[in-house]
């Protein structure tokens, strides 16, 4: 599937998010890109649509901040490699009806799917600065940036 990925830094008024988003949460992000100064875990949207699929929090967070653009790994979501569950027990969801539902803005309460790609995709080091307007100041200076080994499914993620 690595030929289908594609890394990209997408116009954040393109992205469509179809889950809603936990308000403390996002606060605690962009208090976090703050300090950092920097985005290290890029967010996976789907390619055709523009749909997020993993990172509504931080997309949010990164609006907060002034951000035009956001690092994200673009893909084929109907890619047989790109799987769709749920964080809590229900009935499947289907990939039409997360595209219909952010398309249509009729979100999902947060964390009600969980997106899996099978693949290692490697972290990012990107400076704040560059995702806001160019007359917009950064809020912090670039800090440390510890590398962790991300998981590669959003089950493992704590961000």
């Amino acid at each position: 599937m690595t030929h289908s990925i594609e890394f990209q830094l997408v116009p954040i008024d393109r992205l469509h998010s179809h889950e809603e988003i936990d308000v403390a949460k996002v606060d605690e992000l962009v208090r976090e890109f703050g300090r950092l100064g920097r985005f290290i875990e890029p967010i996976w949207v789907a390619r055709e649509s523009y749909v997020i699929l993993n990172g509504h929090h931080r997309v949010e967070a990164l609006r907060r901040l002034g951000a035009e653009r956001v690092p994200a790994w673009l893909v084929d979501y109907h890619s047989p490699e790109v799987k769709l569950d749920r964080w809590a027990p229900g009935p499947p969801i289907a990939k039409e009806e997360v595209v219909r539902r952010a398309h249509g803005r009729e979100l999902f309460p947060p964390k009600t799917t969980k997106h899996k790609i099978e693949i290692d995709l490697p972290p990012c080091d990107v400076p704040l600065e560059e995702l806001l307007p160019s007359s917009f100041p950064a809020p912090a200076q670039p800090g440390p940036t510890g590398r962790s080994r991300r998981s590669r499914s959003a089950a493992g993620r704590t961000r």
